[in-house]
């Protein structure tokens, strides 16, 4: 039997209940839907005032394209995703590493190497590898007997090996932001896994000490900028390079200064922490119930830039033109579905749906409070968009497709007794 017809026959296409009833979960496609539709809304009135902003309806086609997946995913049982795990990991990597500079289909904007020509569009490897690794660990660890730490430490080096590649590649893109969305899906699938709680007072204890070893470096940093002030105002000059042995880019460490120390590294607040700046007056000025529909100020008049404006921080625009209520509103819908992942995971019985089902909230729990933390400066700058809301082909489509696994593990799971 083909590969396909095994995908879409009965044995694996059982959408009753044995009553007959249709499985379906309608909470989490009303929400993205609403979503969706305020996106398009927002990334309009973002480019309001552009000549060239036309970039809501690709954001359209993206949807249409993702709801296409997303129906496509949901109707397959997510056992099949289980057999195929290595396939799905591997086209993830092999898409990475397409992104390298000796790639002839590999494209560089803004000085990092994510995206790759296709010929009719640019699409970005790191959506599938996020989702080609939930799919491979959530299958590794339903495979695996997880105990104590001393039991489970085969299963943890394949785990570890699953996850730090995509990391690594993804890294020296570069793009810390998403390599930073996988050691919180990682600790997550692990926990409910009950895997034993050592491991974890460990893991706390290298991430401090880590913590540590960037807090030095970053002050380090910060005392280079401070000696290139000084050596400016008395007209001579010292290395423009600061030397570092960890393997991070200057602009990482700005963003990260502007977060903790903006007056460092920006002291005129015109550099690196403008963004963060008119994202905040985004937010503040809208009250509380906002500007007005398409009568935001920030983002229409480019002091939020207009690259920026309708993808990273779309929730500025979003916060300023509707207020608290709107935002509220927002941040609503994204804890609906994050929730009610969580619930679809209580009722898989069976570890793999548990554990994508979880991934997939987890994953979007993390883009959510980073995106959203930015904005209003309880997170650094990383780059992060915004589910459904965001700019993006890519993305939109990986996010739908994540969607459709959750809703696959609803419709396909086993009903209790």
């Amino acid at each position: 039997m083909s590969h396909y017809r095994r995908i879409f026959s009965k044995q694996y296409q059982r959408l009753l209940y044995p009553g007959g009833e249709l499985r379906f979960d309608w909470i989490n496609p009303l929400c993205i839907l609403l979503l969706c539709a305020i996106g398009v809304l927002f990334i309009y009135s973002a480019q309001l005032s552009h000549a060239a902003g036309g970039d809501w309806k690709k954001q359209i086609f993206w949807i249409v394209l993702g709801l296409i997946g997303y129906s496509m995913i949901s109707s397959i049982n997510y056992k099949v995703f289980l057999e195929y795990a290595h396939f799905i990991y591997l086209a993830g990597i092999v898409g990475l590493l397409l992104t390298n500079q000796y790639s002839p289909i590999s494209v560089e904007m803004m000085g990092a190497r994510r995206w790759i020509d296709i010929g009719i569009t640019t699409v970005q490897p790191t959506e599938g590898a996020k989702i080609g690794t939930l799919i491979m660990a959530a299958s590794m660890l339903a495979r695996s007997d997880i105990g104590t730490v001393r039991d489970s430490l085969w299963a943890l080096t394949k785990i570890g090996f699953i996850f730090l590649l995509p990391m690594l590649l993804i890294f020296l893109q570069p793009d810390l932001g998403s390599s930073l969305v996988f050691p919180p899906m990682v600790f997550a699938l692990l926990y409910v896994s009950r895997l034993s709680e050592k491991f974890f007072l460990s893991a706390f204890a290298v991430f401090a000490v880590a913590v540590v070893i960037l807090g030095l470096d970053i002050y380090g940093y910060s005392q280079h900028l401070e000696k290139q002030r000084e050596a400016a105002l008395v007209g001579t000059s010292i290395a423009a390079e600061y030397q570092s042995p960890l393997p991070i880019h200057n602009y990482q460490r700005n963003r990260i200064l502007t977060f903790v120390a903006p007056k460092v590294v920006d002291p005129n607040g015109t550099g690196a922490s403008w963004n963060a700046v008119q994202a905040m007056i985004s937010a503040a000025t809208g009250g509380f119930s906002g500007k007005g529909l398409f009568a935001g100020t920030q983002a229409q008049l480019g002091y939020l830039p207009q690259a920026v404006a309708h993808n990273d921080f779309i929730f500025s625009v979003i916060a300023e033109e509707t207020g608290f209520l709107g935002s509220a509103f927002v941040v609503g819908l994204f804890c609906l579905i994050v929730a009610n992942g969580i619930r679809i995971a209580g009722l898989a019985r069976d570890r793999f749906g548990m554990q994508l089902a979880v991934g997939v909230s987890v994953l979007f729990l993390v883009h959510f409070f980073i995106n959203i933390g930015m904005t209003i400066g309880i997170t650094p700058i990383t780059g992060l968009p915004l589910p459904f809301l965001s700019y993006g082909g890519s993305f939109v489509l990986s996010c739908f497709i994540l969607q459709g696994l959750v809703q696959s593990v609803y419709r396909y799971r086993k009903g209790f007794s």
